[in-house]
């Protein structure tokens, strides 16, 4: 699954009018633009709910608290999603849904690095911010689906 997602990606974030050259090596790298990163980061999300599922942390019910900047951009990058499908449909360019992953990816990588949400003390913020790893998760896996790609739920 990772390496049919690494070469499909390799080929599909590339803009359709541009050439490109194949390069095996970068297309697997876990730390770039590549499939595999956004494979990862689908896996890690999906432990994170796992993992408040064991916890029984209910983030199917709507949570209401005061948002960070970074969870403001996450959520304006999932209402986004919609535009970007349509624009890549528009101009027959899947690059467009690929640059989108990635970047949702790299941003809620970001986030989850500087915010913990399963440790995070105050009950309402941490439903929160598993409720939107969850819509992250979600969308990646909406979005790598366009192009052909499955999205593992361990890696």
């Amino acid at each position: 699954m990772v390496g049919l997602g690494a070469l499909k990606y390799f080929i599909l974030k590339v803009d359709p009018k541009k050439t490109m050259l194949f390069d095996p090596r970068e297309s697997i790298d876990f730390n770039g633009n590549t499939g595999p990163f956004i494979q990862y980061t689908h896996a890690r999300i999906c432990s994170i709910l796992r993992k408040a599922d064991e916890a029984g942390i209910d983030y199917t019910s709507h949570a209401c608290t005061e948002l960070l900047a970074e969870e403001i951009e996450l959520i304006k990058s999932l209402t986004n999603f919609p535009s970007v499908v349509a624009a890549a449909g528009q101009n027959f360019a899947p690059s467009l849904i690929a640059a989108y992953a990635y970047d949702l990816a790299k941003t809620f990588n970001g986030y989850y690095h500087d915010h913990s949400i399963l440790r995070e003390e105050d009950v309402e913020k941490r439903r929160m911010r598993v409720m939107l790893a969850a819509q992250v998760a979600r969308v990646i896996c909406r979005a790598m689906k366009l192009l052909g790609i499955d999205v593992p739920q361990r890696m």
